[in-house]
């Protein structure tokens, strides 16, 4: 959930892969840097960054204060504030809205600023309890890296329109 000025935005998460501890595709890898800082911060926390020169991803944190892991939201099913997403994503497709991780952040409104925030403490940038359970839970290896390509660390919601990748990722 995200609370901004232009109203309250929410989505359920359907989506999201695991980068653990010692993991060579994760940013943690080699380390702590500025850019990565609050990767290493206690779990619950969101770690934000700029990538491909267009989009925010938002990571939460998985680990100890000083361990570099994170989950990575790919994507959700907009649950609340939806005619708000639409204007930020510049569509109506529901669909598109929350589906892979730089619309999620687009929709959600989330941006650096962000980046540091504990998502289980008091503020406008949070994770919530969901109104319902999820359906199975499938598992895949994860989508678009090019290290540690085999590890199944991918889950999702099977039978969700709103999970991103390929297809045959998505069964």
């Amino acid at each position: 959930m995200h609370d901004l000025p232009e109203g309250r935005t929410a989505g359920r998460i359907v989506e999201t892969e695991a980068y653990v501890p010692g993991d060579a595709s994760g940013h943690a890898y080699r380390g702590q840097t500025a850019r990565n800082r609050s990767l290493f911060l206690e779990r619950g926390h969101a770690y934000v960054y700029f990538t491909y020169g267009m989009w925010h991803c938002l990571n939460v944190t998985s680990e100890t204060p000083g361990v570099g892991a994170g989950v990575l939201l790919r994507a959700i099913e907009p649950v609340e504030g939806i005619a708000l997403m639409e204007r930020r994503r510049s569509t109506t497709r529901p669909y598109d809205l929350g589906r892979g991780p730089g619309r999620l952040v687009q929709a959600l409104g989330v941006g650096r600023a962000d980046d540091g925030v504990d998502l289980c403490g008091a503020g406008n940038l949070w994770l919530a309890h969901g109104a319902r359970s999820a359906a199975e839970i499938g598992e895949s290896v994860r989508i678009g890296i090019t290290r540690e390509t085999a590890a199944v660390l991918r889950f999702y919601e099977r039978g969700s329109p709103f999970v991103s990748g390929p297809r045959h990722l998505r069964a």
